[in-house]
């Protein structure tokens, strides 16, 4: 039986850049995703923030509101030969780091290759997933209309 996983994502926007997960498959071009990842089994969505985050950009983020929701079904979208039986919920949360800290980086993820800060004017012309979080770029923030989101890459 297939199943759904649960996720918690972290948005983070500082001076007008957005932090970031530098990611590449092989030889494939480089995309970037937001930070977080997959939650275990009798762990709060708030715990699985802070472990992700620590894991991949080296600092538990303060958190925020929800942003908003979004499903991922493989099979749809970019990824679809490799995620074809992937679906994943995805709740993401407006974040800070505290005291503005920057460092990133401590336990990368498979094909994580680094962290980086883009600047939200030129998220525009990169592989950034979810692609749609590009349509809600206004005035340096992220400003979004709706909580969920639907099957979205």
């Amino acid at each position: 039986m297939k199943s759904v996983r649960s996720a918690a994502r972290a948005l983070i926007i500082q001076d007008g850049k957005l932090l970031t997960i530098e990611m590449q498959r092989g030889n494939e071009p480089v995309f970037y995703i937001l930070p977080g990842g997959g939650q275990v089994h009798g762990e709060t969505l708030e715990a699985t923030l802070k472990r992700e985050c620590l894991e991949e950009i080296g600092i538990a983020p303060v958190m925020g509101p929800i942003a908003y929701v979004r499903e991922y079904i493989g099979r749809n979208h970019t990824f679809k030969e490799a995620h074809k039986d992937f679906h994943q919920i995805e709740v993401v949360f407006r974040c800070s780091l505290p005291n503005g800290e920057t460092k990133v980086g401590i336990d990368m993820d498979k094909n994580q290759i680094g962290v980086r800060w883009i600047p939200l004017d030129e998220l525009e012309q990169l592989d950034f997933f979810p692609a749609v979080l590009k349509e809600y770029i206004n005035n340096g923030e992220v400003a979004i209309d709706r909580e969920y989101l639907g099957d979205i890459n």
